[in-house]
């Protein structure tokens, strides 16, 4: 669901993490004023420093500069074009911006490196041709307030493009985020090639948020589709999208009839929520990374285990306003910003978090003390339990790296499937993590991927994919929407890979078997066998290096956790370990992983979290990437949920339960010379709260006296025969094979 950092907040629109780019001409908030400013450069001056600059670790988005009527220009594919007020002769900056741009010429006084303030320390641009001016078309802005069936108004930004003769599609996006520093610029900058193809953008505020009317509720239950939709009484964020279709067709002059709905994140979920019980005039929408249960798999809870920092830190942030705040953990008695480790260790369950918070006791977070178990108050937001059509074209998109909602766009797809009897449902997997499809980078943390995959997706699929639908973009021809089912960027390989159906129907779970002596095989053992560890709530796993900062703080490694090297937990004691023979040849896993868990707890409750890793060699070509040990696929499952999701359960002392639970798709190629590892552990923290391991009614308000160590015992062997179901394309049966 994540919030916008506050820097670039007018400009991301919800879509954050933004593309690692500039934004302008926008203002970053409370800055000083720019340096004095000097007489105006020549012509000569402005013409040596002309040209396009590219950053060789990012090439795919160069700055391009150039003079006009004695003036410095910049623009990108991203950027419309801003001027530049001059520093000094080879020092430019934007206005009211700390961003400036400090070129060197070469020995015949030509521009020949750039280095921007705002990009990481030693990036440094190079000159790599004449300056290109790209197509901004000429969005103009109007505010609006629509109103709803029940007579609340809903606030919107409208942007029509002047420059275009004929009518036109809506491209809407719903948002809880805000909406008022929607321009052209921030259009063009978020969503370029949709921006370039040509719509009647509209951003509108959801009730409660903003200068939206009405009260916000989190994540608003559905209403009862089946009855009258237009009980001017009974709304939810479907009717909402209704009424907002049939203002803007009725008051906006010049559209063509038809509307889409495009979002990411908590937006994904709005845009989802208008493909049920759709407007007739609703043809097409895109769910990116939509948090579709957030009891079951997506930002709160997974699996019944409690998201501590998440859930704490977003409602903090949402529910304190009609605006987001920022939350702040403080400082430590070194000075220093406290570690988030130490914050929520220290402060025991939740029920504490919220005593000490300094807040009212918010709407959400009361939920989750009064509602800990998967009941009708969750239920009715699990928007799965309304997928039982595909009422129009539907592209969902996910990351395989979401730290978010990976689930939600799985979930999505998988619910829709069974009834795509017209082949409208379509689903894009890649190495992203949350939202950053929208970037251009070629890297995500410390993986490189050798092209822009987001860029690609965004040209070759996105775009064309409203076209079609939305504008009759004809066909067959190269830029028509040709993606039959599923788009995947497999990893490993390094390559996109379209399928009929995702997985692919060649693709074969196969069983990897947790053996004695931590050993990971293809066949089961003969013998039985048991791995045992001490949990200890006192002394949890951390989920992330540490310190973990404020999950939206500005520097925060939230962003990429997922991909981070596991070395820093393997070696310890309560981790369990298992360790596949160095491969012979590629493994080729492409579909969903499960894992199939015999267990045992001293205790009686537990948590299970199960990670499947790709360890590099040692001697691996990128220096950075030797020894590595990079997750694939994670989860967990809290133990008292084994019966019910509905009803909580104690497990007897001893007793070896089944714990058989999804790891979420995959596409990735395990590389010959490359190990593969399972490892299992019962805390993560403090992405998860910790379970006491005594079962308690209310894990949320549990006492300290009932968190207490406990032995956990994993078993294999034939009699329980504990093992992850991989999904193979190249399977043989045999070890010799890999």
């Amino acid at each position: 669901m994540f919030r916008r950092r506050v820097a670039l907040a007018a400009l991301c629109l919800a879509l954050l993490p933004c593309t690692p780019a500039l934004a302008w001409p926008l203002p970053h908030p409370a800055q000083p004023a720019a340096p004095a400013q000097i007489s105006a450069p020549a012509a000569a001056q402005l013409e040596a420093l002309t040209g396009e600059y590219t950053d060789p670790v990012e090439p795919d988005t160069p700055l391009s500069f150039y003079g006009s009527d004695g003036k410095l220009f910049i623009e990108s594919e991203r950027n419309i074009p801003a001027e530049l007020k001059p520093h000094s002769a080879l020092e430019f900056g934007l206005a009211d911006s700390k961003t400036t741009f400090r070129f060197t010429l070469d020995a015949a006084g030509h521009g020949e490196t750039l280095v921007v303030s705002t990009d990481p320390e030693g990036s440094v641009h190079r000159l790599t041709g004449s300056p290109v001016h790209h197509l901004f078309h000429d969005y103009q802005r109007s505010g609006v307030m629509i109103p709803m069936r029940d007579g609340v108004k809903l606030h919107a930004v409208i942007l029509k493009p002047a420059d275009l003769a004929g009518q036109l599609p809506f491209l809407i996006q719903r948002t809880p985020y805000g909406v008022d520093g929607t321009n052209r610029a921030s259009f063009s900058y978020s969503r370029p090639e949709l921006a370039r193809a040509g719509y009647i953008y509209v951003a509108e505020d959801i009730r409660g948020r903003y200068k939206s009317e009405g009260e916000f509720v989190m994540s608003r239950p559905l209403i009862d589709h089946g009855a009258d939709h237009h009980d001017p009484k009974a709304v939810d964020e479907s009717t909402d999208a209704w009424d907002t279709v049939a203002w803007l067709l009725a008051n906006v002059p010049g559209n063509n009839g038809r509307a889409g709905f495009i979002g990411t994140s908590y937006p994904g979920f709005l845009a989802m929520m208008a493909g049920i019980d759709p407007h007739p005039a609703v043809k097409a929408i895109s769910p990116q990374a939509p948090m579709i249960d957030v009891w079951i798999g997506d930002d709160f809870f997974h699996n019944g285990a409690f998201r501590q920092s998440y859930g704490y830190d977003y409602v903090l942030s949402m529910e304190s306003g009609k605006e987001e705040v920022n939350v702040d953990y403080g400082k430590g008695k070194d000075g220093k910003p406290r570690d988030g480790f130490d914050y929520f260790l220290e402060r025991g369950s939740f029920v504490e978090d919220v005593k000490k918070s300094g807040s009212k006791l918010l709407p959400t977070w009361k939920l989750f003390l009064e509602h800990p178990a998967y009941d009708s108050y969750w239920s009715s937001r699990g928007v799965e339990h309304s997928l039982n059509a595909v009422t129009v074209p539907t592209l969902s998109v996910g990351g395989y790296y979401d730290q978010e909602d990976m689930f939600g766009p799985q979930e999505e797809y998988a619910r829709l499937e069974p009834h795509d009897a017209n082949h409208q449902n379509f689903l894009v997997l890649g190495p992203w993590r949350h939202g950053f499809w929208a970037s251009s980078a070629r890297h995500l943390g410390n993986l490189d991927y050798t092209e822009p995959i987001g860029k690609e997706y965004r040209a070759q699929i996105e775009a064309k994919f409203f076209a079609h639908y939305l504008k009759d973009d004809p066909g067959p021809n190269p830029s028509s929407f040709d993606l039959e089912d599923t788009a995947s960027f497999q990893t490993g390989s390094n390559t996109w890979k379209r399928y009929a159906h995702f997985p692919p129907k060649e693709s074969q779970p196969t069983s990897l078997h947790l053996q004695g002596a931590g050993l990971l095989s293809w066949s089961n053992s003969t013998a039985q066998a048991t791995t045992s560890y001490l949990s200890d709530p006192a002394n949890p796993v951390p989920y992330r290096h540490r310190p973990i900062q404020p999950t939206y703080s500005v520097g925060s490694q939230w962003g990429n956790w997922l991909t981070e090297d596991q070395r820093f937990v393997t070696d310890r004691k309560d981790v369990a370990v298992w360790k596949f023979p160095v491969l012979k040849k590629d493994l080729i896993v492409t579909g969903e992983v499960l894992a199939d868990i015999y267990a045992a707890t001293s205790g009686s409750d537990n948590d299970l979290v199960v990670k499947l890793i790709d360890q590099y060699p040692g001697d691996d070509p990128d220096p950075k990437m030797r020894g590595y040990q990079l997750m694939t696929n994670e989860e967990i499952f809290r133990g008292r949920y084994l019966e019910s999701f509905e009803k909580p359960t104690p497990l007897r002392s001893g007793s070896i339960h089944e714990y058989r639970f999804s790891l979420h798709d995959v596409d990735h190629v395990f590389k010959a010379g490359h190990t593969v590892l399972v490892e299992i552990q019962s805390t993560w923290f403090p992405l998860y709260d910790r379970n006491p391991q005594t079962f308690v009614p209310n894990i949320m308000t549990a006492k300290p006296a009932d968190f207490q160590p406990a032995t956990i015992t994993i078993y294999s062997g034939p009699d329980h025969d504990s093992t992850l179901q991989v999904p193979l394309l190249n399977a043989c049966g045999h070890i010799e094979c890999f």
